[in-house]
């Protein structure tokens, strides 16, 4: 998958979750991705330029790049 698709996926995740608030937003999308997304998905948006995410998204994919 390309970045833009990576990034609008993420984006969409992070709406979704929006509405329980910043920090469950961020820990649930994380959670998602850690569940859901394959390692290719995982590497590929680690590796993209995260400047097109939301604040949500971006918080996420930083969590799960951490360790």
């Amino acid at each position: 998958m390309d970045g833009a698709t990576l990034r609008r996926m993420a984006n969409q995740i992070a709406a979704n979750f929006a509405i329980q608030g910043e920090a469950q937003a961020i820990a649930a999308t994380a959670e998602h991705m850690q569940l859901f997304w394959d390692p290719r998905m995982k590497a590929g948006i680690f590796a993209d330029d995260l400047s097109g995410l939301s604040p949500i998204a971006r918080a996420a994919v930083e969590r799960l790049r951490t360790p």
